[in-house]
């Protein structure tokens, strides 16, 4: 995957493009060009809808990466002819929602590795709610109170976020840059970085937010206890002011 192929690594704002369809089966077509988001890395797909010139619409319910490119899966879902150029635009709500949430779990990984040295065995993104996964074996819901209130001090020193590429060797021997277990590490020769300025830079290939503001508050849901080592918090973000930034289409 590259940001000339994959427009969503390079612009996460990104939510109408126009592509070609270079092939289609009953499993979803495949564009020369996407910035829908395919399910990964705990966040799930983007969806959204795909246009023919003719005035035809599909929805695209679900997007996932194949061994020859990314699958849009459409609604209804009958084979539709190859070569032609497509209008596609993803669902934005839903998509600004993950940017939301994968910011904020950035930051509290950052918060939690500053504290504890914690590193992460795993995290989920919806677009109500997400958790993370925690190496930490003394944790109570007043540590995770204190994690929050890490996380809501970056939010509030409104610091950039900006994405950046190193080699995946450079990657690997920085264990500051990959929090994940290695084994979830993706077999890529180029890693992307999501660098939160002045604070902290984590490997990642979802889409984030351009500034830590744009998270808005942080709340706590709940913590759970899923091992002796394997702590779980669920968080939450406050709706989204009339102030939030707009997508934009790609010039043609």
């Amino acid at each position: 995957m590259d940001a000339s192929t994959s427009l969503y690594l390079a612009d996460a704002y990104l939510n109408r493009f126009p592509a070609r369809i270079v092939s289609a089966t009953p499993e979803g077509l495949r564009l020369d060009r996407t910035a829908f988001y395919p399910s990964g890395g705990g966040q799930p797909s983007d969806r959204g809808r795909i246009r023919w010139p003719d005035g035809t619409e599909r929805r695209v319910v679900e997007v996932r990466k194949s061994d020859d490119g990314v699958l849009h899966r459409l609604e209804p879902s009958e084979v539709v002819p190859t070569g032609e150029t497509v209008d596609a635009e993803v669902e934005w709500p839903l998509r600004y929602a993950h940017m939301r949430y994968h910011t904020a779990l950035h930051i509290l990984s950052g918060v939690a590795y500053r504290r504890f040295g914690s590193g992460i065995t795993g995290n989920q993104i919806t677009a109500e709610r997400a958790r993370m996964d925690f190496t930490l074996p003394d944790f109570d819901r007043a540590v995770a109170e204190e994690l929050i209130a890490g996380v809501n001090a970056v939010v509030a020193e409104r610091r950039p976020v900006t994405v950046r590429s190193i080699s995946r060797d450079a990657a690997l021997q920085d264990p500051t840059l990959v929090r994940v277990a290695q084994e979830l590490m993706p077999d890529v020769p180029t890693v992307r970085l999501i660098d939160i300025e002045g604070f902290d830079v984590q490997a990642d290939g979802g889409t984030h937010v351009a500034n830590t503001a744009e998270v808005g508050r942080v709340r706590l849901e709940k913590v759970e206890n899923k091992g002796a080592k394997n702590k779980r918090l669920y968080l939450t973000v406050d709706p989204a002011g009339s102030d939030a930034p707009t997508p934009h289409a790609l010039a043609t």
